[in-house]
């Protein structure tokens, strides 16, 4: 007897190779009836896969890809170690990409890693990015994404982050609880969920004890070097004296607001209190210890990566629900306590 093939299933069920191939597969796309129905006449007519064109279609790399936008930053750092526990948990090696907070770069990478050399991506995007076009082609190839902390919220996929709003209230909170009443606001580029978040809670914690919320003192990062970056601030300092306490969104905009204090002659937390978004491990090392929103970065990389290689494993797509709000956590130190 001539072997049934896919395609001699495919004529007799009225359906196509490629939707009688997903079904024999269990792909999430595909009805449940419809899997029955080819089930049922490939078991009738004892199918035998062919082993050599299956190896072919599910092939893998065993790689996925994860593309952040700085290394200098500690969360990134303690992501990744979350990421490639869980990584190394299913025989899966991890290929580190690095955009620089430049849109360009990340469009490289995307259109690199739709080749088909991962599996799998998770991704920060970067500061610059503003038309994300790049990653729904890199999903419409079928390879499945999950943001972590920087995320694209248009896309419908899952997100793991922490709610940047509750946290940038509770940091300016903490400044304004702390006497400060000038709060210069040191954010990140606000095509960012992570900035308009942390934005807007320190607009709404002002507003709720009766500050009336001043433009001119945010800054926005723009893509300078650690010297530039630390010149803008001062330049802002000076320029608004009555400046008395700063929140910065990222890490090195609060080290950099350190510099320019002391560049300066401001003493912190006596003229200045600083409190900043920062996993850094020496902040209590600094001279104020510096008081920090903590995310929980290793979580925050190892559950991303669980919802990742549950899609990859399952061969399933991943869904919006599958998102997750991490809390983050006030650690008050030297930086903001009286002077």
């Amino acid at each position: 007897m001539k072997p049934i093939n896919l395609k001699k299933l495919a004529q007799e069920l009225n359906l196509s190779v490629a939707t009688v191939s997903r079904a024999l597969n269990d792909r999430y796309d595909i009805s449940q009836p419809t899997k029955d129905r080819v089930r049922a006449l490939a078991n009738k007519l004892n199918y035998e896969p062919n082993p050599y064109a299956s190896s072919l279609r599910r092939q893998k790399s065993k790689t996925i890809g994860v593309v952040i936008p700085e290394v200098a930053n500690h969360f990134f750092s303690l992501a990744i170690n979350g990421i490639e526990e869980v990584a190394r948990g299913n025989n899966y090696h991890v290929l580190i990409y690095l955009t620089h907070e430049d849109y360009q770069r990340e469009l490289a990478m995307a259109r690199l890693l739709a080749s088909g050399r991962v599996d799998g991506v998770l991704l920060s995007v970067a500061s610059e990015s503003e038309d994300f076009g790049h990653l729904e082609f890199l999903r419409e190839r079928g390879i499945p994404i999950v943001f972590f902390d920087r995320v694209y919220d248009e896309m419908p996929t899952a997100k793991v982050t922490t709610d940047d709003f509750e946290s940038g209230y509770k940091a300016t909170e903490h400044l304004l609880e702390a006497g400060c009443r000038h709060i210069a606001h040191l954010t990140v580029s606000q095509n960012l969920s992570i900035g308009r978040g942390r934005k807007e809670g320190y607009i709404q914690a002002l507003a709720d004890h009766n500050i009336v919320f001043d433009e001119s003192l945010v800054l926005v990062s723009a893509q300078e070097t650690k010297a530039q970056e630390i010149a803008r601030i001062q330049q802002l300092l000076a320029t608004r004296p009555e400046v008395d306490g700063i929140f910065a969104s990222v890490e090195s905009q609060a080290t950099n607001s350190y510099e320019a204090c002391r560049n300066l002659g401001r003493s912190i937390p006596g003229d200045i209190k600083i409190i900043g978004f920062s996993n850094l491990e020496i902040a209590s090392l600094l001279q104020p210890a510096l008081t920090t929103i903590t995310q929980p970065a290793y979580s925050i990389g190892k559950e991303a990566a669980k919802i990742l290689f549950q899609a990859i494993s399952k061969n399933r797509v991943i869904s919006p629900a599958q998102s997750l709000v991490l809390k983050s956590e006030l650690v008050v130190r030297a930086s903001t306590l009286g002077s």
